[in-house]
C-alpha cells in the first residue's frame, strides 16, 4: 500500500530506517522502503549499507540533483501510495505510519503534508541562525498551514498517490536546493489538485553552522531567480512566494528601487553578521532580499505573465 522513499545525500539514515522498519513491521498494510542515494562519498554509503540492506537501496553513480532524484522513485516503488521523507529527519511519534494510513483511508485528499518540527533546546549561537528560521517560519500547526496550503507545503513529510505524483512530478531543470518545493505545490495548485495539512509532523535532526545555512540560502535564492527565468515570471507563482512578492512591489516605485539598491550595499555586512552571531530573522529577510535584488538585476528587467494561484 505504502512506499516509504528516502532521498538520500550525505547522511546517516540508520536511526530513521529502523524507526520506520518497527513501524511498518506493525502498522497492518504492506509498506516498503525505497532508499536512493544521490552519489555521496563512499564512505557514507558503506556506512547506510548495513541498515538499508533489507530494502530497496539505489547508489546512483552520478548525482542527479534533488528534483530527478524524486522523481526516480516511480522507476523503484511498487505501492500506489508514495511517502516521501527527507533523509535528516526524526521520528517523533510511535504512530506517524498510522497517522497517514487513517488520514488516507478517510479522506480523498491526492496530498497530504505531515509538517515538521524542531528540537526546543536552543543551540550554540553559531547554530542558532536555522534553527530559528524552522522554529519561526516551519513548525507551523496544520490549522495554520492550510490557510496557505502551497506556500508552507515541504517536500520532507508528504504522501502522494502515485497517478497524482505521475501528472505533475518535480521539475528536473532544478538541480540545486531551494524552492523546487513550492514550484512543485504551485503545479499541483494549478491543476486543481488539493494539498491537505495535517499535524504528523517529522522533527529536523540536522543541526546547521549559521554559515553552511547563509550559504545554502544563497544557492536558494540563486535557484530562485532561475525558476522565475523558466517559468516565465508567472504572476501566480510571484504571489506564492512572499520574498518575490515584496520585491516585485519594491520595483514599482522609486523609493522601493532605491531600498533595493542600499540592501545591495548593505549585504556583505549583513552576511557577515549572519554568519557569525546574530541570528535575528528580520536582518535574515534583508539579506535575502539585497541578494535577490543584486541577482535579479544580472537577468535583466523583470517581466511577468498572468498565471493561476495556487
Amino acid at each position: 500500500m505504502i512506499s516509504i522513499c528516502i532521498p538520500v545525500y550525505n547522511y546517516k539514515v540508520g536511526r530513521l530506517v529502523r524507526d520506520l522498519e518497527l513501524q511498518a513491521d506493525s502498522c497492518g498494510v504492506p509498506c516498503e522502503l525505497v532508499i536512493i542515494d544521490d552519489h555521496s562519498p563512499k564512505a557514507l554509503r558503506n556506512l547506510n549499507e548495513a541498515p538499508c540492506s533489507r530494502h530497496s537501496y539505489i547508489k546512483l553513480e552520478a548525482n542527479v540533483g534533488r528534483s530527478r532524484i524524486r522523481n526516480m522513485f516511480t522507476q523503484y516503488a511498487r505501492y500506489d501510495l508514495l511517502l516521501f521523507l527527507d533523509c535528516d529527519s526524526e521520528i517523533i511519534s510511535g504512530e506517524f505510519l498510522k497517522n497517514y494510513i487513517d488520514e488516507i483511508s478517510g479522506s480523498d485528499a491526492p496530498v497530504i503534508c505531515g509538517g515538521r518540527i524542531y528540537d526546543k533546546n536552543l543551540p550554540s549561537p553559531g547554530e542558532r541562525l536555522r534553527w530559528n528560521f524552522g522554529r519561526e517560519r516551519e513548525s507551523i500547526p496544520a490549522a495554520v498551514r492550510q490557510k496557505s496550503p502551497v506556500r508552507y507545503f515541504m517536500t520532507n513529510n508528504f504522501l502522494i498517490r502515485r497517478e497524482v505524483f505521475d501528472s505533475v512530478k518535480f521539475d528536473e531543470r532544478i538541480t540545486q536546493y531551494g524552492y523546487e518545493d513550492t514550484l512543485f505545490a504551485y503545479n499541483l495548485g494549478k491543476l486543481g489538485l488539493h494539498i491537505r495539512h495535517i499535524d504528523n509532523p517529522l522533527m529536523h535532526s540536522c543541526v546547521e553552522t549559521n554559515s553552511a545555512f547563509i550559504e545554502k540560502t544563497d544557492r536558494g535564492i540563486a535557484n530562485l531567480v532561475s525558476i522565475i527565468q523558466y517559468t516565465g515570471q508567472d504572476t501566480g507563482f510571484i504571489n506564492t512566494v512572499r520574498i518575490l512578492s515584496v520585491y516585485f512591489g519594491m520595483r514599482k516605485n522609486i523609493a522601493g528601487i532605491l531600498a533595493g539598491y542600499i540592501l545591495m550595499l548593505l549585504r556583505p555586512a549583513l552576511r557577515i553578521m549572519l554568519c557569525r552571531r546574530v541570528s535575528s530573522l528580520y536582518l535574515f529577510d534583508l539579506y535575502k532580499l539585497g541578494l535577490l535584488h543584486l541577482l535579479m538585476g544580472k537577468t535583466g528587467p523583470p517581466k511577468t505573465t498572468p498565471g493561476v494561484s495556487g
